[in-house]
């Protein structure tokens, strides 16, 4: 009985995948798929429950701080988890391994893709050392994103200050692709890391010129968009609104985001936009109910508005409902 138990699980239940089908289709289509960067358990179960409603492929990312606060062992439990739960396409993403070690390791752990951000070396070393990367993950069968340009801002231990950041430069991108052999290309077109992208009075653009540069260059291959967390102002209003102080917090216009997903643009990454609704439930429910005490209950409402937020990118920025 056991036996047929697991032979039907093993028949109903995907396992991880890489992106390259998901994005070829993405391509196609018109459309992006939603890279979510997860932390914990609620994170994961908001993230894949919302994805698997919208009928969406979907990535879950670990970056260099998730590693650190959850130890990538139980993250990668908790994204199998995820799979077995859902039945929607999920990539198990590694968002900017900082070295050849660190995207090694997480391919050994299991990951379908891994970034290897080299960007801040120079030209030949970020060749170099990505072309390693690229040659280890091929042979396990793994996709590799690489990235050439600088982004502003903060996410856990990049920190580029926006005097150093750099647009990418759409005459190097076939020279780098070729010899790196990558599957994918993060570029840097006015996008930021963290919820501060620009100041009150701006009007963010993003620089859609150089990216409909890069697509005739780099016919039909999959470019990745960084720092593209929309920032959504409801939610900065009920942070500040419930004791949090998060004034001038402004980010990347979503109308920006789903022409860049039209174009060539198959992987967006949001990370703030999580957090932020995170934050903004657990404020609330603690004003709301100042009795509380059991983690169940702040969590769970925590947990909810993130779900809302991810359905709300994957039908109005990603378009990428019912594409699964």
């Amino acid at each position: 009985m056991l036996d047929k138990i697991y032979l039907c699980l093993e028949e109903t239940t995907m396992a991880l995948v890489t992106s390259k089908e998901m994005f070829e289709k993405a391509y196609k289509g018109g459309y992006a798929i939603g890279a979510f960067n997860v932390n914990n358990m609620e994170m994961v179960q908001a993230i894949t429950e919302a994805a698997n409603e919208c009928h969406s492929p979907v990535i879950l990312q670990v970056s260099a701080g998730a590693r650190k606060y959850a130890n990538p062992v139980y993250l990668r439990h908790l994204v199998a988890a995820a799979v077995e739960t859902t039945n929607i396409p999920i990539v198990m993403h590694l968002d900017h391994g900082a070295d050849f070690e660190i995207c090694k390791q997480s391919i050994d752990d299991g990951f379908t893709s891994v970034m290897i951000d080299a960007s801040s070396k120079p030209w030949e070393e970020n060749i170099a050392v990505t072309r390693k990367v690229v040659e280890y993950a091929h042979d396990h069968g793994v996709v590799v994103e690489a990235e050439l340009g600088k982004l502003a801002g903060v996410e856990d231990d990049v920190h580029v200050e926006a005097d150093d950041a750099l647009f990418t430069s759409p005459d190097e991108v076939q020279e780098f692709v070729a010899r790196t052999g990558i599957d994918s290309l993060a570029i840097a077109i006015g996008t930021s890391h963290g919820a501060y992208k620009f100041k009150p009075g701006q009007d963010p653009k993003l620089r859609l010129d150089i990216l409909e540069e890069v697509g005739k260059r780099l016919p039909g291959f999959p470019i990745v968009l960084h720092g593209a967390s929309s920032v959504p102002q409801e939610k900065v209003a009920i942070v500040n609104q419930f004791g949090g102080h998060m004034p001038d917090a402004i980010g990347i216009p979503e109308s920006e985001l789903r022409k860049a997903a039209k174009m060539a643009v198959c992987k967006i990454n949001i990370d703030s936009d999580l957090r932020l609704s995170f934050t903004a439930a657990v404020r609330k429910h603690f004003f709301e109910h100042p009795d509380h005490f059991d983690p169940r209950q702040y969590l769970g409402d925590a947990r909810a508005m993130m779900k809302e937020e991810v359905k709300r990118k994957i039908i109005e920025v990603l378009g990428s409902a019912d594409k699964a």
